[in-house]
């Protein structure tokens, strides 16, 4: 959500806002020759901070964004910690309204790893619910006022702050490299060789065409986690575009402000919706690519 335009907070126009509140605060090395925000020509390779989307494109692989990794470590760590204390306190008895949550949530992704899953691996669950958990969290965080963290930060001297880690495609795909890298692993633990022979013989079984097979199941399996790590960050992304256009609509008076209040809430209404659903088909197709792995035909 949005709480604010954007000349109340300095922004010379709606493009500085919009292009403020979509860069990453990004640290790493600035090479020589790269332009800096000021217009000068980098004489000195040296590590910072970047000033500008400019110098952090600049940085390329020498460069971390690191507000989506502490956001993401730090949801990772509430995770932990709720599940942990749940855990620890858990009682046979009468439950508590967050041991009632967290056993419904471990439920409701026990009951579809038995549905999709057909191997036997009991550490697919606990794979299962974590990705759930975690994607949940960090879709959570749209919904917070897009001004209000990165305007905190920045009366601390932080420029640039971006606290959804699902907006940022670094995230979404290394998570999906995660899932893909798992998928790997046990396609070659349950089916060993026979894993190459399923890509070299599928979709013809006749090895006169296993130089079409391959290439074509090769490239299939190369764009699962392409697909299911930019499926969850076009959907997060332009969530939160939609919220800053929206907050735009604040700086143009009060009608304007009234009908961006009116639209914003509207939006994280249906937003709400979609939070959930994105961290629940990304848990299904988690299952599904791990469970096709442990598929021996």
């Amino acid at each position: 959500m949005a709480s604010s335009g954007n000349e109340e907070h300095g922004y010379a126009n709606a493009s500085e806002y919009i292009q403020h509140h979509l860069t990453n605060l990004t640290y790493g090395k600035l090479p020589v020759g790269a332009e800096t925000c000021d217009g000068h020509t980098v004489t000195e390779a040296h590590w910072g901070f970047a000033q500008c989307g400019a110098e952090a494109k600049a940085m390329g692989f020498n460069a971390i964004n690191v507000d989506s990794m502490a956001w993401s470590i730090g949801l990772g760590l509430v995770f932990l910690l709720v599940f942990w204390r749940v855990a620890k306190s858990v009682t046979a008895g009468v439950p508590t309204g967050m041991q009632n949550f967290v056993e419904t949530i471990v439920e409701f992704v026990d009951n579809n790893v038995r549905d999709v899953f057909h191997g036997r691996n009991p550490w697919i669950a606990p794979i299962a619910l974590t990705v759930f958990c975690w994607v949940l969290l960090s879709n959570l965080m749209d919904i917070l006022p897009v001004d209000l963290v990165p305007w905190l930060l920045e009366q601390a001297g932080v420029k640039f702050q971006k606290i959804v880690p699902s907006t940022d495609p670094n995230v979404t795909l290394g998570t999906a490299v995660f899932v893909f890298i798992l998928m790997l692993y046990y396609s070659f633990k349950v089916k060993g060789f026979g894993f190459i022979k399923e890509l070299s013989f599928t979709p013809f079984n006749t090895p006169w065409l296993i130089w079409f097979n391959l290439p074509l199941e090769l490239v299939g399996l190369i764009a699962k986690p392409f697909s299911l790590g930019l499926r969850l960050f076009g959907n997060l992304y332009a969530a939160e575009i939609i919220f800053i256009l929206i907050a735009l609509m604040f700086g143009g008076g009060i009608i304007f402000g009234v009908l961006g209040g009116v639209m914003q809430l509207a939006w994280a209404a249906f937003h709400i919706l979609v939070i959930p659903l994105q961290a629940f088909i990304f848990m299904v197709l988690t299952i599904v690519y791990l469970s096709q792995a442990h598929e021996d035909h």
